[in-house]
C-alpha cells in the first residue's frame, strides 16, 4: 500500500508541479522581468559612474543566464518541486491514515494538504516573504535561507503540537478545534517575535510590484497545493471506492 500510494504521490505531485509552473509563467515572470529591469537599470547606472570597464562586466553578469534559459528551467524546477514534495506528502499520509484526522481518504488528503501549505508555505512567508531578484543583499543568501528553514521548522512542530492537543483535549470538536488552533498559533508568534527581521528592500524600489511578486509567488504555492490535495485525494477516494466493490 505504501508503495502506491509513494508512486502515486510522485506522479501527481509532478502534474500538480507542472501546473503550478503555468501559473508561475503566466503571472510571476512578468514580475520578475520587471525587476531585472531595475536591477539591471541601476547596475547600468552604477557601471557609468564606475567607467567602461565596469559597465562592461555588469553586462557581462547580466547575461551569465539568459532569461529564455531561466523560464524554461522553471518548469523543470516545479516539476522537481513536485515530486519531492508529492513522495514526502505520500510517505507522511501513509503514515497518517486511519490514525488522525477525516475518515474518507479524499478529506484526509485534503486536510493533510491544507496544513502542509499552512506550515510550511505561509508560516514562514509571513515573517519571511519572497522577494524579487533585484530585492536583497547576495552575501546574506545564507543567512537568510537559514531563517526561512528555521520557521519551516517551526511550522511543521506547532502543526505536532496542535494535532497533539487535539487528541489530548477531552469533549467534542467545540473544545479539540479551539485548542489546536491555540496551540499552532502561540509557538508560531513567539518564533516570529524571537528571530530577527529581514528587510534588505532598497529604498525607491516600486511597492506595487513587490506586493505583486510576493502575491504571485503565495499563489504560484496555493495552486500548487490545492491542486495536489484534490488530485491526490481524489485517486484515493476512487481506489477505495474500487476496492470495495465486490469482485
Amino acid at each position: 500500500m505504501v508503495r502506491t500510494l509513494l508512486v502515486r504521490g510522485l506522479l501527481l505531485g509532478l502534474l500538480a508541479g507542472l501546473v503550478a509552473g503555468v501559473f508561475a509563467f503566466a503571472a510571476g515572470e512578468p514580475r520578475i522581468d520587471e525587476a531585472i529591469a531595475l536591477e539591471n537599470a541601476a547596475a547600468h547606472e552604477h557601471a557609468q559612474g564606475a567607467g567602461e570597464q565596469a559597465h562592461e562586466r555588469a553586462h557581462e553578469h547580466g547575461e551569465e543566464v539568459g532569461r529564455g534559459t531561466q523560464k524554461a528551467g522553471l518548469f523543470l524546477a516545479t516539476g522537481l518541486y513536485g515530486l519531492a514534495v508529492g513522495g514526502v506528502f505520500a510517505l507522511v499520509y501513509a503514515g497518517l491514515r486511519g490514525r488522525v484526522g477525516p475518515r474518507s481518504d479524499g478529506g484526509l488528503a485534503l486536510a493533510a494538504a491544507g496544513v502542509g501549505f499552512a506550515a510550511v508555505i505561509v508560516v514562514p512567508f509571513l515573517k519571511y516573504p519572497a522577494n524579487p531578484p533585484a530585492v536583497g543583499d547576495p552575501e546574506t543568501i545564507n543567512s537568510r535561507t537559514l531563517l526561512y528553514l528555521a520557521m519551516i521548522g517551526v511550522g511543521l512542530l506547532a502543526t505536532a503540537i496542535a494535532v497533539t492537543t487535539s487528541r489530548a483535549v477531552p469533549g467534542g470538536p467545540w473544545a479539540r478545534w479551539p485548542a489546536a488552533v491555540l496551540a499552532f498559533i502561540v509557538p508560531v508568534a513567539v518564533a516570529s517575535l524571537l528571530l530577527p527581521g529581514v528587510d534588505e528592500v532598497p529604498d525607491g524600489f516600486p511597492a506595487t510590484l513587490l506586493w505583486q511578486f510576493r502575491m504571485t509567488s503565495l499563489g504560484t504555492q496555493l495552486v500548487f497545493w490545492a491542486s495536489f490535495g484534490t488530485l491526490f485525494g481524489w485517486f484515493c477516494d476512487r481506489a477505495a471506492r474500487s476496492a470495495a466493490v465486490p469482485a
